[in-house]
């Protein structure tokens, strides 16, 4: 695992942006796994600037989201679905069709899940762009979450359905479920870009970066990734100690 601190949330977004970039300049077709939340949209911000001024093509590049509520209608604004259109597919220049997301509205969600494992494997992500819970989940894998998991439909914590409130009328009003790519799912990725901003997520990632792996903080499995790299600000950061020197930090 490599950790990157960097000054503020617009540095991060440019650093990430620049990853993602350079696999797309490597290999056109590349597939992205998209990430939601407000962490990530300095990303693809950047790379949508990008797409403008044309310096980047991503028009050849597929696209599978994490994660989707269960429940919610899929031209709902708050569904991930919406998201991904809004934030990164129109803006990227991305084919709509080459872009995915889990059926949280189907009628047989197990079946909607094996689909959905199915078409993932068989695409191969080349680089998984990941957020991280403030009880170190990843995607909708909760804290007790086995690390060979597979997509699947998962009861929300308490905790997570209190950090989404913000994007619904009441904390009532959220999901109490989700369809999300398991673990073990995530980890097939060539690559991992873990995305952390603020003082909120700092107890997360320091028991990401310096706790033992452990189903009590899902992405402390991103210490056995190969290729694993976290980009944070420096409030993101604050509360990594002197252990951090072996997972390969760079500052600047």
């Amino acid at each position: 695992m490599e950790v990157v601190v960097l000054p503020t949330s617009a540095d991060v977004g440019r650093f990430a942006a620049d990853e993602i970039a350079a696999v797309v300049a490597a290999r056109p077709d590349a597939v992205l796994g998209l990430a939601t939340g407000d962490s990530p949209l300095g990303a693809y911000t950047a790379l949508a600037h990008r797409v403008r001024h044309g310096e980047l093509d991503l028009s050849r590049a597929g696209g599978f989201a994490l994660d989707e509520y269960v429940g919610l209608a899929p031209s709902d604004p708050r569904g991930y679905r919406a998201v991904i259109d809004r934030t990164v597919t129109a803006p990227l220049g991305m084919s709509p069709a080459a872009v995915h997301v889990p059926d949280g509205g189907a009628a047989d969600l197990a079946a909607a899940a094996d689909d959905y494992e199915r078409a993932v494997t068989e695409a191969g992500v080349d680089v998984q762009v990941l957020g991280i819970g403030s009880n170190g989940h990843i995607g909708f894998n909760e804290p007790g979450s086995p690390f060979e998991t597979s997509t699947r439909v998962v009861e929300l914590s308490r905790r997570t359905r209190l950090d989404n409130a913000r994007f619904f009328s009441s904390p009532d009003d959220v999901p109490t479920h989700a369809l999300t790519q398991g673990l073990g799912t995530i980890m097939r990725a060539k690559r991992i870009l873990l995305v952390a901003l603020g003082e909120r997520k700092a107890e997360a990632v320091r028991a990401a970066v310096e706790g033992p792996v452990s189903v009590a903080c899902p992405a402390s499995v991103l210490q056995t990734h190969p290729h694993a790299v976290l980009v944070l600000d420096t409030a993101a950061a604050s509360r990594l100690g002197v252990q951090h020197e072996a997972t390969g930090l760079r500052t600047a």
